[in-house]
């Protein structure tokens, strides 16, 4: 799976059907699924509060994450709890953010066979009880299912779940569902050396008030300006560039010397406030840059 900026599957199998969770090589015959369909059964990342904010517009519809349609998810959590019954286990797991209750539905025949030696190195289905060795209270372990809801409660419905083995794997679950989120949220990486999103025709960022627009790079072998809009650039520049005293600029004063209307410095403020790359000083319209 390549979600694009650099990232690719790894050796810990949270990624589809590659790593033995989600749809296995081959399960899928029969006509090529539609764009649509490929993107809602793309195995998620996500953490357990993510699961519990996902949001349905209605009883029958797909989950969404970050506005995004999920049926397949993967995560990682500390078990809880342990409940068997005739027809399943359920386990609950927290991950630090929630908790969620899993359920594993046991299959007699299932039960029997092994089913430990698939794709996914050691991961098996079912109810067998080699399936589930390790699958201890206290213990971590991994997750791919379905969330589904019932009675106004939702549970996730586990086509696998086995034993964490490799403690990196918790951390690196949680990095990946961080840089999926991201890739949702605020699109993917820029590549090295490109440039600032918002750029002209001629290679220069548009800007909309008066001035040209100079490199936002941060220099000094200092990491790159994130992403932000052309008149936020602008704003930032200003506070960079104009001689101040240890409270900053005022807005007043940013919007005088750049001639932009009051209303879009304090837009372009709040984008740089939210980004921390600048702060308040004696009051919310004064801003200082935050050097980093």
């Amino acid at each position: 799976m390549d979600y694009g900026g650099g990232y690719s599957t790894t050796s810990y199998g949270a990624q589809g059907g590659a790593g033995g969770g989600g749809f296995m090589s081959g399960s899928q015959g029969g006509s090529q699924p539609s764009k649509g369909t490929i993107s809602r059964d793309t195995l998620r990342p996500c953490t357990i509060k993510q699961v519990l904010d996902a949001t349905q517009p209605h009883p029958d519809a797909d989950f969404k994450i970050d506005d995004i349609e999920v049926q397949q998810l993967t995560f990682v959590g500390q078990i809880r709890n342990i409940s068997t019954q005739t027809t399943n286990i359920t386990y609950k797991l927290d991950d630090g953010t929630g908790t969620v209750e899993v359920k594993q539905w046991i299959d007699s025949e299932a039960s029997t066979m092994d089913l430990g030696g698939g794709g996914g190195g050691g991961m098996g289905g079912g109810g067998g009880s080699k399936a589930n060795a390790g699958l201890v209270e206290n213990e971590w372990a991994r997750v791919w299912g379905r969330l589904k809801a019932f009675n106004n409660r939702r549970h996730v419905g586990a086509h696998v779940i086995r034993p964490v083995t490799d403690k990196m794997e918790i951390t690196y679950h949680l990095l990946e569902a961080t840089y999926v989120h991201l890739y949702f949220t605020r699109g993917p990486l820029e590549p090295a050396g490109g440039k600032a999103t918002g750029a002209g025709a001629n290679g220069q960022v548009d800007g909309q008030y008066g001035g040209g627009e100079s490199d936002m790079g941060m220099g000094g072998g200092a990491r790159e300006m994130p992403n932000v809009g052309p008149n936020a650039r602008r704003v930032y520049q200003c506070l960079k560039e104009s001689p101040q005293n240890n409270e900053g600029l005022n807005v007043q004063h940013i919007s005088a010397s750049l001639r932009m209307p009051l209303t879009e410095v304090m837009k372009a403020g709040d984008e740089l406030l939210t980004q921390s790359l600048i702060f308040t000083t004696v009051d919310d319209n004064t801003w200082a840059i935050l050097e980093f």
